[in-house]
């Protein structure tokens, strides 16, 4: 054939070069992105409502797209850890009383329960860790199974509610509320143990994320009542259980009612707040223990003959 008759295109036929893959240079390919149209193995495309993307308009499709956020702003997840983690705890404290003192039900003569409960004198005199670790033991096989099948029941709808980071610190401001009010408004004769406080605290959590949702609240409601009465006629601390439900309750409300609009910060603002509180309310009575620490001493040697 004359090249004066070849076309400037090239021969009749002849087919353009295939090109290749915008991620796999060996890969030639004839597949195309819908969106940024760049040429596509089948590796690297996926499905869309229209045609195929490839990968990277995906994952910038996906970092474009806000995700779906809770009335406090936590990102929507129905994975539950911190809840089954506290339970956890929580019996692994009770399995190690019980092997030291030899007994489920009379565990608190453990060596490691009277390290760990708070005692209003021993606190008072500088043994500060109390006010954590007596949230973690439990006086007998009964008390610690009521607290964690409503920590189980409750604290799986609170955590996903408020997320991990949210949940952890209502639960702990709650617990430390719980310790605070008996330390503050109780006597040095009470010897405080459970998880009471900072379940109380997510009962009150609920009650505020179940109301701002218009959802039913009486069964919320009639549980409460039902644990506050029995604390009458027990050994129970009613003042734990108050303030651990008080902390919970408003330290929710905090975050729930911030704006928007610098809602982390409120947020943050509001358990600083609590914090400050509950560390006030531990400083004052330390402080009121200590003018008198020879007649507490006497007391509570009075309260506990053993």
């Amino acid at each position: 054939m004359s090249d004066a008759l070849v076309p400037p295109e090239g021969p009749i036929g002849a087919q353009p070069e295939t090109p290749v893959c915008a991620r796999h240079s060996d890969r030639p390919t004839r597949l195309r992105c819908t969106r940024c149209d760049r040429p596509a193995c089948p590796d690297c495309l996926r499905d869309a409502a229209v045609g195929m993307q490839c990968v990277d308009c995906v994952n910038e499709g996906k970092r474009s797209v806000r995700s779906a956020r809770t009335l406090v702003g936590a990102q929507v997840s129905d994975r539950v850890i911190i809840t089954p983690v506290l339970i956890a705890l929580n019996v692994l404290a009770y399995v190690v009383t019980v092997f030291q003192s030899g007994s489920p039900m009379n565990n608190s003569r453990s060596g490691w329960f009277e390290a760990t409960s708070m005692i209003p004198e021993l606190t008072a005199q500088g043994e500060w860790w109390r006010i954590l670790t007596s949230g973690f033991m439990h006086f007998g096989l009964i008390h610690l199974a009521l607290n964690m099948a409503v920590l189980y029941v409750v604290g799986q709808h609170v955590e996903r509610e408020l997320g991990k980071l949210r949940f952890s610190a209502v639960y702990f401001l709650s617990l430390f509320g719980g310790s605070a009010a008996a330390f503050y408004f109780g006597t040095v004769c009470q010897q405080l143990a459970g998880a009471s406080g900072a379940v109380f605290g997510l009962m009150g959590a609920l009650l505020i994320l179940w109301k701002r949702q218009r959802r039913d609240i009486s069964t919320i409601v009639v549980v409460v009542g039902i644990n506050l009465v029995s604390n009458l006629f027990t050994n129970a601390s009613l003042l734990g259980h108050l303030g651990g439900f008080v902390i919970g309750g408003l330290l929710t409300l905090a975050m729930v009612r911030a704006p928007r609009e610098n809602r982390n910060l409120y947020q943050i603002a509001a358990v600083v707040a609590a914090v400050v509180l509950l560390a006030g309310m531990f400083w004052l009575r330390a402080t009121e223990l200590d003018t008198a620490v020879e007649v507490i001493s006497e007391i509570s040697r009075t309260c506990r003959p053993n």
